[in-house]
C-alpha cells in the first residue's frame, strides 16, 4: 500500500511539473491593463469598461477602460504599445494593417492581434422629430455630428455622404456632448457608428421625441461595393422606443486587439473569460447578443494572438493556419 502510495504522489507530482499541464506562469503579466474603448456615452466604453470588469475579477489584474476617439486611435495606441488592448472596428483595423491610418499614416499595425469578436456596429443617425429630419436625404445643408475624431462613423459619414451628393457640415465630438447638443438645437442631427442600442440616443430619446434612421437599400447600393468592410444590416424595432419596425441599416463587425507581445496565458484568460460568460456579457451591453465564439469567421485578415487561437482551438473551432499569429 506505502509503494502504491508513494507512486501515486510521484504521478502526481510528475503531471504538476508538466508544462501542458500546469497553469500559466503569470511572471510576465502586467499589473495593470489598459483597454482602448471609445466617448463616453458610445457603445465601446460601455462594452469595453464591462468586459475589463469581468476579466480583472478573474485575473486580479486591473483592467481600466480609457477613454478614446474609438477605432482609429485604438488600433495605433496598441501598436504601438500605449494601450495593452483595444476595440477595433475592422475597416479601420484593415487600413491601418496596410499603412493608411490617418494617425500613423505609412506605418503598416501588423504587430496587432486579434483576440475575440464583439458585435456589429450600425451606422445609425438621430435627430429631433420637430426637426423633420427622417432620412439621410433630409442631411444635405444641415450641420450633422459624427462622432469624435478617429471613430468609425468619422472615418465613413463623410466619404458616404460624398458618393450619396449629400453636402453635410459635420462636426466632431464626443457621443455623449453631441446627442445633447441635438436637443440644444446646436446640431441638426448626429450619426454616429455604435453597437445597438448606442446609451446616447436612448438617453435623449427618453427627454425628447426624436427620429432614428440609417441608410435605405437603395442608398446603400450606391455605396457598398466601394466599402468591402460594411454589409447591410437592420436596427431592430426592439432597441429604440422610437422604432416601430426594423430600420435598414449599414454594419461592421468589431473585435477586441492586443499587441503580439502580450503574454499568451494572459489573452487565453481574456478569451475564455469573455468567450464563456455569455450571460455576464448580455447584462453589460445588449449588443453582447453577437458575442459569440462562431462569429471569429467574421476576421478575415487579422492573425489570432496565439494565446486567443489556444482557447478557440481548444473549443472546437478551427483557426485558419494563415491567421495564426
Amino acid at each position: 500500500m506505502k509503494s502504491q502510495t508513494l507512486l501515486f504522489s510521484a504521478v502526481i507530482a510528475a503531471v504538476a511539473a508538466s508544462p501542458s499541464m500546469a497553469a500559466d506562469d503569470q511572471s510576465d503579466w502586467p499589473q495593470s491593463v489598459t483597454i482602448g474603448t471609445g466617448s463616453q456615452g458610445a457603445t465601446y466604453y460601455i462594452y469595453g469598461s464591462g468586459w475589463g470588469n469581468l476579466v480583472g475579477e478573474r485575473t486580479g489584474i486591473s483592467f481600466g477602460a480609457e477613454v478614446t476617439g474609438g477605432p482609429v486611435q485604438n488600433v495605433t495606441m496598441v501598436q504601438m504599445g500605449e494601450h495593452e488592448f483595444g476595440m477595433v472596428t475592422m475597416g479601420p483595423a484593415y487600413q491601418a494593417w496596410q499603412g493608411n491610418s490617418k494617425l500613423a499614416p505609412g506605418v503598416e499595425h501588423t504587430d496587432v492581434r486579434a483576440v475575440f469578436p464583439m458585435y456589429q456596429t450600425a451606422l445609425q443617425v438621430i435627430a429631433l422629430e420637430d426637426s423633420g429630419i427622417d432620412s439621410i436625404d433630409d442631411l444635405d445643408g444641415k450641420t450633422v455630428g459624427i462622432g469624435p475624431a478617429g471613430g468609425t462613423g468619422d472615418l465613413y459619414f463623410p466619404q458616404i455622404f460624398d458618393k450619396l451628393g449629400i453636402e453635410a457640415d459635420t462636426r466632431n465630438g464626443g457621443a455623449a456632448d453631441q446627442a445633447g447638443q441635438v436637443q440644444d438645437g446646436l446640431l441638426d442631427a448626429f450619426a454616429f457608428a455604435s453597437g445597438i442600442p448606442v446609451s446616447a440616443f436612448s438617453q435623449l430619446e427618453a427627454q425628447a421625441d426624436v427620429n432614428i434612421f440609417s441608410f435605405s437599400p437603395e442608398e446603400s447600393e450606391q455605396f457598398l461595393e466601394d466599402f468591402p468592410a460594411l454589409s447591410a444590416s437592420s436596427i431592430p424595432a426592439s432597441a429604440y422606443q422610437s422604432l416601430d419596425e426594423p430600420t435598414p441599416a449599414v454594419s461592421i463587425w468589431n473585435f477586441a486587439i492586443t499587441h503580439k507581445d502580450m503574454p499568451e496565458g494572459l489573452v487565453y484568460e481574456v478569451t475564455k473569460a469573455v468567450m464563456e460568460e455569455h450571460e455576464r456579457m448580455l447584462k453589460v451591453h445588449g449588443s453582447a447578443k453577437e458575442t459569440l465564439p462562431e462569429n471569429f469567421s467574421q476576421n478575415s485578415f487579422m492573425p489570432w494572438h496565439p494565446g486567443a487561437v489556444r482557447w478557440f482551438e481548444e473549443n472546437g473551432y478551427d483557426i485558419p493556419d494563415d491567421l495564426e499569429g
